[in-house]
């Protein structure tokens, strides 16, 4: 009988094998194109490519080949008649009218077809605004919100499904990034010009990247260094005199092996105190920075690796005639300053066997590790840490048949803390710790019309002991029309208060750490609805999501309790929140398309025993992007309208209302590269008072962290890039 069985078992996977043809498709540097077009000639019926390149479509019993295209490339049609499997190359479509290149680009975000709702944010949706680093580059996004957390330090915080971006997963090139003591500054840390994509993943992630994403994760790619060989060049100013230059560049030692050199470099020396309260608007900032990364790729062997430097120098605090607006008594007082230097030294090694390219049969090892150290001083406090990371994972995945696969794989991770503080009487010492894992991930996948994915790791913390982390979704193509998405699934993060808060110290509040914080653990359970709606010839489409968060164990900020305190204790009752968003993007002619979204968040969290919305929140945000590229792509105009909405401030400080922020672009191209012109916050709105106790920042009532809105005006820039080709 299980003879009988097996051979059955066999037949099936054999037959549904041969009944479907599978494959790659890249461009002709070696790169993946994602949503790439396959379908079967002189028909309708096809597919697109994944998030690797990848696709499977079921056979026609009628027609033996298949065509391929994707914008900016030239359609290439081959024979499956003989084969299950086949590998793709498309050759670029440069077409040379009147001296000026023309070249059909990428869309700027899209969703691929991943079972997991994830955005796609290319290079071209950055360069829509002046993207200069990480942080900047969500503003033309309707689902990630950016926003400044004191207004001393320029501190920027991102936030996802309504909740901070300590419970956001951050990774570059896949790789866990930005732990512990870089993360209060981290979206500083990657410039504009160095990324490839970002890649936002909502709600429950896979579980190979580990257990910390609770609300999801954001995977940043560097610039190939497979890429065709060239040097490009971006020179940046603004009118807050803040300059910047990059220099990206790649080589090509042969076919096998690449290596790219990014260079960065920007300086703010201007004090700048447009509301004259004393206190700089933003602060000085001085940093380097360094990226190689080597590409070798030879056979099944493939090996990625890089190296990361960084140098920051931070300074903010009061201007030097900052006592014309200080109390008569307090004129002796010194000037109050903040300095934050930053040191960071990274890097990865990624290598890969692929066994079996028509199963995608492999084995990697990822081995990554840094080194941040950060001196900090508040006025007369001072909060200095060193951190060390190591991180180790080796994963394996195969694909049985085109509708069976599995990953699975170990991971191990270890945190190293030397913290030291003056002044700080209340602080605990963030512990190490050491965490192993193991992962296992099954995906069904039928003709990419219904794909069901269920992952499931187990961890064991020297600080926690042993933890499951569950994690499943289910993608339903209904039809042509019609996408829905449903996923759930668990996440952990260690509590590292005064590193994940660090910037609470820019005020005169008491920190306080109630007893021993437990691990943070949530559920997150989303669904989304995505439809695509021919209209005159043209698509809308339209996304609708729904995400609820619901803490089981949570560190709560307590900044209402006490004007003069803020407490950090483990919650006594129920915290979630609830997230609705829909945005739809139509491109009403040639060269012209409009986004419009909308976001409502209901965020609640126990504090001090009654269930509150969270301060400093918006409760909605609403948003506007339009584009426009003349014909032949010479000209670029773009803007932006954000409508940030209305919130409470903790206990005592009473509310914040709805504010706009405008922000316009335009883009002229060249053969050589372009050059560009803009501004932000074009409707000049700014918080009033956004410092507390200016006039006497050492008294008991200074606070600089009360910010929910702007606290500069009107910022215009320019930017010119060449892009010099081999």
């Amino acid at each position: 009988m299980k003879k009988l069985l097996s051979s059955i078992i066999l037949c099936f996977l054999a037959i549904t094998s041969y009944s479907q043809v599978r494959g790659v498709v890249k461009d002709d540097s070696g790169n993946v194109l994602v949503g790439a077009n396959i379908v079967w000639q002189g028909t309708n019926h096809g597919t697109t490519t994944d998030a690797k390149g990848s696709f499977t479509l079921e056979r026609r019993p009628d027609v033996s080949s298949i065509v391929t295209s994707f914008v900016g490339f030239k359609n290439d049609t081959i024979s499956c008649k003989d084969t299950d499997y086949v590998e793709i190359t498309l050759v670029s479509e440069i077409a040379v009218v009147d001296a000026v290149v023309v070249k059909a680009s990428r869309p700027g975000r899209f969703k691929p077809k991943d079972v997991a709702n994830i955005e796609v944010i290319t290079s071209t949706e950055l360069c829509r605004a002046a993207c200069c680093n990480l942080g900047e580059s969500f503003s033309t996004n309707p689902s990630v919100d950016v926003n400044y957390s004191d207004a001393a330090t320029g501190a920027k915080q991102i936030k996802l499904l309504g909740l901070s971006g300590s419970y956001v997963q951050m990774l570059t090139e896949n790789v866990p990034a930005f732990r512990g003591a870089a993360a209060p500054f981290s979206l500083g840390y990657i410039p504009g010009t160095w990324m490839h994509s970002i890649q936002v993943s909502k709600g429950a992630a896979t579980v190979k990247n580990g257990y910390e994403s609770i609300t999801g994760q954001i995977n940043v790619e560097y610039l190939k260094p497979q890429l065709d060989e060239e040097l490009d060049v971006n020179l940046f100013l603004d009118s807050h005199l803040k300059f910047e230059t990059n220099i990206e560049g790649n080589l090509h030692f042969n076919d096998a092996l690449s290596t790219g050199l990014l260079g960065h470099y920007e300086n703010m020396w201007m004090e700048h105190d447009g509301n004259g309260d004393g206190f700089m608007d933003l602060p000085k900032v001085q940093q380097f920075d360094v990226l190689n990364r080597w590409t070798y790729k030879k056979d099944h062997y493939v090996m990625q690796a890089l190296v990361k430097a960084l140098k920051e120098d931070r300074n903010g605090g009061q201007v030097e005639n900052a006592h014309t607006h200080s109390r008569s008594y307090m004129m002796e007082s010194p000037l109050y300053k903040i300095n934050i230097g930053s040191e960071r030294y990274e890097g990865f090694v990624k290598n890969a066997y692929i066994f079996d390219e028509v199963h995608n049969t492999n084995v990697a090892l990822v081995l990554s590790g840094s080194i941040h150290k950060m001196n900090s001083l508040y006025g007369l406090r001072t909060y200095d840490v060193d951190n060390n990371n190591a991180y180790a994972q080796l994963m394996f995945e195969t694909e049985f048949t085109p509708s069976h696969s599995i990953s699975t794989g170990l991971s191990f991770n270890h945190d190293c803390f030397d913290e030291r503080w003056i002044l700080l009487p209340n602080l605990v010492k963030a512990p190490d710790e050491n965490i192993g894992g193991v992962y296992a991930q099954y995906t069904f996948n039928y003709d990419d019309s219904f794909v069901f994915m269920a992952g499931l790791r187990g961890d064991y913390s020297d600080l926690y002991g042993a933890f499951v982390t569950p994690r499943a979704h289910i993608k339903w193509s209904v039809s042509d029309l019609l996408k829905l998405r449903f996923s759930a699934g668990k996440g952990y993060r260690t509590p590292r208060p005064m590193l994940d808060n660090h910037t609470l110290l820019a005020s005169s509040r008491d920190i306080i750490i109630d007893g021993d914080l437990k691990q943070e653990e949530a559920w997150n359970y989303g669904a989304t609805a995505s439809f695509d709606i021919d209209i005159f010839e043209k698509c809308l489409i339209i996304n609708l999501e729904y995400y609820y968060t619901n803490f089981i164990n949570q560190v709560v900020t307590d900044v209402d309790s006490d004007i003069h305190q803020v407490h950090f204790y483990n919650l006594d009752g129920i915290s979630y929140s609830h997230t609705f968003q829909i945005d739809a993007t139509y491109p009403f002619f040639e060269g012209f398309s409009l986004l419009g979204a909308f976001r409502y968040n209901d965020v609640k969290t126990t504090i001090n025993g009654r269930l509150r919305d969270k301060p400093l929140s918006s409760r909605y945000k609403g948003l506007v992007t339009a584009t426009y590229k003349t014909p032949l792509e010479i000209w670029q105009f773009d803007l932006t309208l954000q409508i940030n909405g209305d919130g409470r401030l903790p206990d005592g400080f009473g509310t914040f209302d709805a504010y706009p922020i405008l922000n316009a672009q335009i883009l002229k191209w060249f053969r050589w590269g372009n050059i560009y012109i803009g501004g932000e916050n074009l409707t000049n709105f700014k918080q009033k008072n956004p410092i507390i106790g200016y006039d006497n920042p050492w008294g008991e009532n200074f606070d600089a962290t009360m910010i929910w809105g702007p606290v500069d005006g009107i910022m215009v820039y320019a930017g010119i890039k060449w892009k010099l080709t081999k």
